[in-house]
């Protein structure tokens, strides 16, 4: 049975390349691997791919900049950044880009794969081979407020003037996490939980990036929300009402 799932690694390394492939290949996945920008271009131009592996550390393009062209591209292709150990700043940033998930060098194989399965869950593509499914709250539902409109079944949103907003797949699921408990105090730790599936550590800015960017999308003044407001000490609400149908 073919592999559905494409993983695209693009690191200048190739041991790391080789070892994450192997590691990879057998829980369902069909990985391919690129050692810079243009071998990565030449490769989404051909195939399909689910996800990318992207390095932040590479020669001539670095991985800032390979996001920012994926993401100009108005390509929703999901992003799991390797970034070098203590790099905070970069992590900030590469989630600021439009980046999904995260993950510091020296890392675990299996900590890798809990993260490419957590994205892919977010973004509704799961491996032929894999025992992952698709959460059912996520298929046919509408949910609406002030005019807005989230098909989770298509994983759009729509804005009161019928124009699509991209979202990324962070991105969806905050907002999806919100839409389910308007009115409801959520915290840091229970947002995380619902979106990538792990507690925040006590400097982990993930959440407050990910707001920011929602913000950005959603309301008229971010600096000034009417729907994601900042609860003091306690975290955040989304004060609109919500229908579903």
């Amino acid at each position: 049975m073919q592999n559905t799932t494409h993983l695209l690694i693009v690191d200048d390394d190739p041991e790391i390349c080789e070892l994450v492939a192997q590691f990879l290949e057998p829980y369902g996945f069909r990985v391919s691997t690129a050692a810079n920008g243009q071998a990565m271009r030449q490769i989404l131009a051909k195939e399909t791919v689910d996800l990318v592996i992207l390095d932040l550390m590479l020669p001539q393009e670095d991985g800032f900049s390979l996001c920012r062209q994926l993401r100009a591209s108005s390509s929703n292709i999901p992003v799991v950044f390797l970034t070098a150990v203590g790099g905070e700043t970069d992590r900030i940033v590469g989630l600021e880009m439009g980046a999904d998930d995260y993950l510091t060098k020296p890392f675990s194989s299996r900590e890798l794969l809990a993260r490419v399965r957590a994205v892919l869950r977010r973004t509704g593509t799961v491996p032929a081979q894999s025992t992952l499914q698709v959460q059912p709250q996520h298929r046919g539902q509408i949910l609406t407020f002030a005019g807005w409109t989230l098909d989770t079944g298509r994983r759009q949103l729509m804005s009161p003037d019928g124009v699509l907003v991209e979202l990324t797949g962070g991105e969806y699921e905050l907002l999806f996490a919100f839409l389910k408990s308007p009115h409801v105090v959520l915290n840091r730790d229970q947002l995380l939980d619902h979106t990538r599936g792990r507690a925040s550590g006590p400097y982990d800015r993930t959440i407050d990036v990910q707001i920011g960017r929602l913000r950005r999308k959603i309301e008229a003044d971010p600096r000034n929300p009417e729907f994601i407001k900042t609860v003091r000490g306690g975290g955040y609400i989304f004060a609109s009402n919500v229908e579903a149908r």
